[in-house]
């Protein structure tokens, strides 16, 4: 059964869920008839975004248009088959599109991607999150402390898995063992940045917070909810001397106050969620695919 929608339609539900622009196909926006090709396109965005730890499009035009880029870096490193893969997925024809029969028997999937841990994907989020700000990295764990059950069930498992130890914790050692890409120094760096608390161990919010899916993340009922969190006073701001950024640390830092509304020391919601959504491009060697 195939469903139809106007474009009207699409552009509203579009306009009340930011996050979820990225994901739609073509199709959808052009308000015509789609079936299953949509969940390729869906599947083709994740994967670009793990490769390259941005969006392959930005706006509903670029969606439109479906003029796809693979000449800026990383992806000169990355694999040929990869990109092949990508390109294919992410056709704008849902007729000429691959199906996801054929994605699970592509060589990147069936030759390539298998030879990597399923926890690159997770490493990169990890790296990216090191390179955040305090503030960002609190807001996050405090999202991650009231996610739904079923959005946090796998990480949970395998954070389960990795506390071999039983304590509810993980340490140093058992963040490197589990994510057995990681070398010494990189296992110490995502440690340092993830451990907010500063105890020298992640907890399950922790972990959540630094390996979550940020797409989920910065839903605006989640960044509602942590704003709220910080605005303990309701005055519609994040005031700088607030407890909480005192507590840690966060006053001094120039990435936090580039965000601090008409620098008289106070973010407002705006600023807020533009910091939240803002993701950083890791540096080239650091993605997933690269050769």
């Amino acid at each position: 059964m195939t469903l139809n929608k106007t474009e009207q339609q699409a552009s509203n539900e579009l306009s009340s869920k930011d996050e979820s622009r990225y994901y739609v196909a073509p199709e959808v926006l052009r308000g015509e008839s789609y079936g299953k090709e949509i969940d390729v396109w869906s599947a083709g965005v994740i994967l670009y975004l793990l490769l390259c730890g941005k969006h392959p499009f930005e706006t509903e035009d670029e969606i439109r248009q479906g003029k796809l880029s693979l000449e800026s870096q990383p992806w000169p490193c990355i694999s040929l088959s990869a990109k092949d893969l990508i390109k294919k997925m992410l056709t704008k024809d849902p007729k000429k599109r691959i199906s996801a029969s054929d994605v699970l028997e592509h060589p990147w999937i069936k030759y390539e991607a298998p030879n990597k841990p399923i926890d690159d994907a997770r490493v990169l989020l990890m790296k990216q999150f090191g390179d955040m700000n305090k503030l960002k990295k609190l807001a996050f764990k405090v999202i991650a402390e009231g996610l739904a059950e079923e959005e946090t069930k796998d990480l949970k498992t395998w954070f389960k898995d990795m506390d071999t130890d039983r304590t509810g914790s993980i340490t140093y050692g058992e963040l490197r063992t589990g994510m057995t890409t990681l070398s010494m120094s990189e296992a110490k760096q995502l440690m340092e940045a993830a451990d907010l608390d500063g105890n020298g161990r992640l907890d399950i919010d922790e972990f959540i917070a630094a390996t979550m899916e940020r797409h989920i993340l910065v839903k605006d009922e989640n960044l509602h909810k942590a704003f709220q969190y910080f605005d303990k006073d309701n005055t519609g701001y994040i005031l700088e001397r607030a407890g909480a950024m005192k507590e840690y640390g966060m006053r001094d830092e120039a990435n936090v106050k580039e965000i601090i509304s008409d620098n008289d020391g106070r973010i407002d919601y705006g600023g807020f969620c533009a910091m939240m959504r803002k993701h950083k491009l890791l540096p080239q060697g650091k993605l997933l695919g690269i050769h």
